[in-house]
Parts: C-alpha cells; structure tokens; sequence
C-alpha cells in the first residue's frame, strides 16, 4: 500500500503538458519525448479539443501550434488567456514572423520555429517551467532581493510574484514577470535585448533567435504597468541598448 501510496504521490507531482498539433506525427514523438523526460503529456488534434482538455485538466504549460482545424492557435490562445496565465509555447512555420509576433503579442511566453529537433523542444519546456514557478529570483550579483518593491502606485511582491497597483491585482504571465523582475532587482541597469533572452528565457548566447520576443514583453508589460504606455516612465528605453526600470532608490 505504501509504494502504490508513493507511486500515486509520485504521478500526482509530475507536471502536465497539453500538446495540441493536428499533426499526428508531432503529436506522437512530443508526447512520448515529453514522458520520457517526466511529464504527463495530453495531447489534442484541434483548437476546440485543446481548450476542452485545458478547462478539464488544468495543465502546467502548453504548447500549441498555430495552424490547426475548428480553432486555430490565435483563438486558443485568447480563450488560455481570458482565466489563466499558464505558460504557452507557440509552434509556427520558419518563414513567417507575424505568425510568431502575433502569437507572443496574444499572450504567448515563447515561441518555437518548425521544423524542430525534440530536444530543443524540450530545452525551451524546462526552461519557461523553471522561469514561470516560483523557484528563482533574479538579482544582480552580490545584492539582495528585497520580497516587495514599491515604486509609485506599484507594489512588486516577488515571493508571490504578484504586482498590484494600489490594492488592484494586475495580472502577469510568467515570464512578464520574470522579465519585470529581472529589471526592478537591477532598477537603473540597461539591458540589451540579448542579455535579457539569456537571463529570462535561458537561451545561450550563441542562440540565434528574433530579438522581438523581447520588444513584444516589454509592449505588453507597458500595456498594463504604465499610465501612458506610449510615454513609459517605469520600464524604459535606454536607446542604444536596450531597456531599463527607472532607478528605486
């Protein structure tokens, strides 16, 4: 009884994945690449089925590809963000950056470029899971964190990693927290767009990837942080750079 108490412990803590791709193909080897690494993997053959399985399983992250029958990525996409911040990888074709561009303005944390080797997908998985929980902080080297940071009518708690303006929750995606993070423990620090891939999505420094990910982020982060988003007095643009969060003294 207490092994299979155990094993059942065990299954209960793995995190689940919803693969949704109308390519059977892509459906098998994700979903027998991702359980052997140690998720649960559900996976659906069109939009409408992916956000049926999403209200019913509650997953830990998503990866879902643009072009699908019934409800194409965008539409899942807006109906994940309408009750949740779970985590969203986007699948999209090579050639076509509006698709990966409208895709992250839409909500989703990052996106990966078909064709594409299961092991780099799985990289991009265990990352954004790792920046998305609650098991990282990220501080400059040699300073503290402080657990909550106000700056005007802001209040960053980075324990719960929740942003309230004045007693009003703002919600945030993971990784627009993560990237609102790293910018407030560092507040007064430029950052190129590349050093914040590395710092926030974990890509290495030689990965070649669309710098947009990031401009798109800091849209969205404007969109509900600033008064004016046109005109950001928090998150700002350090021309030449990158981007930079005023200085709190």
């Amino acid at each position: 009884m207490t092994e299979n108490a155990d094993l059942q412990n065990e299954i209960d803590a793995r995190q689940k994945i919803l693969v949704a791709d109308d390519e059977a193909s892509i459906r098998r080897i994700l979903g027998t690449r991702l359980k052997m690494v140690g998720y649960d993997v559900i996976v659906a053959e069109d939009g409408e089925e992916a956000v049926n399985l999403f209200n019913k399983t509650n997953p830990d992250l998503v990866v879902l590809d643009v072009m699908m029958p019934k409800m194409d990525g965008y539409g899942v996409t807006r109906e994940i963000r309408r009750t949740s911040d779970v985590p969203i990888i986007i699948l999209t074709a090579l050639g076509d950056v509006s698709e990966r561009i409208t895709g992250l303005e839409l909500g989703a944390d990052d996106y990966v470029i078909k064709p594409f080797s299961p092991k780099e997908l799985e990289a991009r998985v265990k990352a954004v899971l790792r920046r998305t929980g609650n098991r990282e902080m990220i501080v400059p080297s040699g300073k503290v964190a402080k657990n909550v940071i106000t700056t005007g009518s802001i209040k960053i708690d980075t324990a719960r990693r929740q942003v309230f303006r004045k007693n009003e929750r703002i919600r945030l995606t993971g990784m627009e927290f993560s990237l609102l993070e790293l910018l407030v423990n560092n507040s007064g620090q430029a950052y190129s767009r590349n050093e914040i891939l590395q710092h926030v999505w974990a890509y290495p420094p030689d990965h070649r990837i669309d710098t947009r990910v990031v401009d798109v982020h800091i849209s969205r982060l404007r969109s509900k942080l600033e008064t004016d988003p046109a005109n950001p007095e928090l998150i700002l643009t350090a021309r030449g750079i990158g981007y930079m969060f005023q200085r709190i003294n």
